[in-house]
C-alpha cells in the first residue's frame, strides 16, 4: 500500500514508554526575568558586546507591513527594501569567519566553491508573538514539565512551554527541542505550495499540494484541558503531477505521546479507502522528495525523540538565514529562485543571531539513518534554523535550512522555505515553494470543528 508523503509535516512511529517522574519548572522569580532582561519568549533582551547583534526592541507585527501590503495571504513586501550586503562569505575567505559558521556551512562552501556563497547584512531581530501569547508564556515558565524521558508534555498551554532553559544538559536539550516542537505558528493556517527535488542537471518537477492546519494547543479559546493531547491537525491534498493527485494525507500531532503516540491517515486516490499510516515517522522516506528528505525532517524537525541521546552543547552566534523576503517573493519565478545545487545565493538573506546548540546521537540498538544531528535553533524565534546530519559513519552527509522570515500577519518568525541539501548525492530539496502561486500561506483565528479534521472526512473531501 502506498500513501503519498509528499508534504506531511513528520510522523511518529508507535512509542513504548514507561512513565518517568516529571521535570521540574522554574520558580516564580526566574520567571519574572521574562519581559524584563529577557524577551516575552525568553532570548536575552540586549544586543551582543560587539554591536553585531542588536537588542531586541519588539518585533515586527502587522502595524508594521510596508504600505501596499493587503492583509494575510498577500505576498509578503521585503520591510527592509534599503538593507545592503555588508559583506559576502565564500570559499576563499570562510576562515575569517569561521567562529560563526556551522560544519554544515563549512562543507556547503567547500562542496560548491564558484556557486555558494553567504551574503549577510545587518542582523534584524523582528520575532514577535501576540501578548496573549505572552502571557501563556509567562505562565508555562512555572507550570510546564517533560515527562517520559522527553516524550511528552504536562502542564503547557498556548506559548512556549520553557522560556527559561533549566536542569542538566540532557533537559536543557529536551526543553529547546519541544520549544521547538510547540513553536507559535499562527492558530489556523491554508496554503497552496510546491516542493521540487533539484537534479544535478537542474531539472525538477513540481510535487503541487493543498495544505491546512490548526493549533488547539493556541486555540485562545480553549485551555490544556481542551486539547485532547493534540498540539495540532493537519491536512494535506495533493493536487499535480497527475500521478500523484488525488492523494492526501491527515496528522494528529499529540502532545504527550506517552498517552497517545501521533496518529496519522493516508487516502489512496486509485483505491479511493483510507487508512491509518503508522510508519510515517523517523526516518521514513519521503517519494515526493526524491528520499532526499526523512519524515522526521519535515519542519525541520518534527516527531519523537526517543531515538537519540540528547545534549545541551549552549549559545553560539551563528550566520543563520534571516528575515529572506526576497527569495520567496512573487516577483521571482522558480527558475530564478533554484539554482543547480542550492537556493540562488542572489536573493539570499543572512544574518548574525543567537542560537541554542543541541546535539542528538543515535542510541545503542535503534535505528536511523542519521547517527548523529546537530541543531542549531533560533534564540528568539524557536525555530531550528540549521541542521548538521551525519551518516553512520559519522561523515557529514546532509545540510538542511530553513529559510526563516518574519510572517507580520502572523505575526512571528517563521520558515518561508526549507531546503535540504544532500552532499553526497550533490543533489538537493526544497519545500514550501509559493512565488508564482497568486497568495502566500493564510493566517486566521478560526477554530474549526474537530469532525473536520477527522479520518471520515479525508475521502469525503479528497479530489482527483
Amino acid at each position: 500500500m502506498r500513501y503519498n508523503k509528499n508534504a506531511i509535516l513528520g510522523g511518529l512511529m508507535a512509542l513504548s514508554v514507561a512513565a518517568t517522574p516529571l521535570y521540574a519548572a522554574v520558580s516564580q522569580s526566574e520567571a519574572a526575568r521574562l519581559g524584563n532582561e529577557l524577551t516575552p519568549f525568553g532570548s536575552v533582551k540586549a544586543g551582543n558586546a560587539s554591536g553585531t547583534i542588536p537588542a531586541w526592541t519588539g518585533g515586527l507585527d502587522e502595524d508594521d507591513a510596508p504600505a501596499g501590503y493587503e492583509g494575510s495571504g498577500d505576498h509578503h513586501i521585503n520591510p527592509f527594501p534599503d538593507d545592503e550586503v555588508l559583506f559576502t562569505i565564500n570559499s576563499s575567505n570562510a576562515d575569517q569567519y569561521s567562529e560563526h559558521l556551522t560544519d554544515g556551512l563549512k562543507a556547503m562552501l567547500e562542496a560548491y566553491p564558484t556557486t555558494f556563497r553567504i551574503p549577510v547584512y545587518q542582523s534584524r531581530r523582528t520575532h514577535t508573538v501576540p501578548e496573549w501569547v505572552q502571557k501563556n508564556v509567562a505562565k508555562n515558565a512555572v507550570s510546564a514539565e517533560i515527562v517520559g524521558e522527553g516524550a511528552g508534555l504536562d502542564g503547557a498551554f498556548g506559548g512556549y512551554p520553557f522560556p527559561i532553559l533549566h536542569g542538566d544538559d540532557e533537559e536543557k536539550a529536551w526543553q529547546v527541542m519541544w520549544n521547538h516542537l510547540t513553536r507559535w505558528r499562527g492558530i489556523s493556517i491554508t496554503r497552496r505550495a510546491s516542493e521540487v527535488a533539484v537534479q544535478q542537471n537542474g531539472e525538477y518537477t513540481l510535487v503541487t499540494s493543498q495544505q491546512e492546519a490548526f493549533f488547539p494547543y493556541y486555540n485562545p479559546e480553549g485551555d490544556e484541558s481542551t486539547l485532547d493531547n493534540v498540539i495540532f491537525y493537519y491536512l494535506s491534498f495533493t493536487q499535480s503531477p497527475p500521478r500523484l493527485a488525488g492523494g492526501a494525507i491527515l496528522v494528529h500531532e499529540t502532545l504527550n505521546q506517552i498517552k497517545n503516540p501521533r496518529n496519522g491517515w493516508g487516502y489512496n486516490a486509485g483505491q479511493r479507502r483510507v487508512r491509518r499510516a503508522p510508519n510515517l515517522g523517523y526516518d521514513s522516506p519521503i517519494a515526493a522528495a526524491d528520499n532526499l528528505r526523512t519524515a522526521d525532517d519535515t519542519d525541520i524537525f518534527n516527531g519523537a525523540l526517543d531515538r537519540f541521546n540528547w545534549t545541551y552543547e549552549g549559545m553560539r552566534e551563528i550566520y543563520i538565514p534571516y528575515n529572506n523576503y526576497e527569495i520567496s517573493s512573487d516577483k521571482l519565478s522558480y527558475d530564478e529562485v533554484l539554482g543547480l545545487a542550492h537556493l540562488n545565493p542572489d536573493h539570499m538573506r543572512w544574518e548574525l543571531h543567537r542560537v541554542h546548540v543541541v546535539t542528538a546521537t543515535l542510541k545503542d540498538g535503534e535505528r536511523h539513518i542519521y547517527g548523529k544531528r546537530r541543531f542549531y535553533v533560533d534564540a528568539d524565534s524557536w525555530n531550528v534554523a540549521l541542521v548538521d546530519q551525519y551518516d553512520g559513519r559519522g561523515e557529514l552527509w546532509r545540510v538542511t535550512q530553513a529559510i526563516l522570515k518574519n510572517f507580520y500577519d502572523m505575526p512571528g518568525v517563521w520558515a518561508g522555505l526549507e531546503a535540504f541539501h544532500d552532499l553526497q548525492a550533490r543533489r538537493y530539496h526544497i519545500l514550501g515553494l509559493d512565488n508564482e502561486e497568486p497568495r502566500t500561506r493564510v493566517f486566521t483565528d478560526d477554530v474549526p470543528n474537530k469532525r473536520y479534521f477527522s479520518p471520515a472526512s479525508l475521502r469525503r473531501r479528497s479530489v482527483r
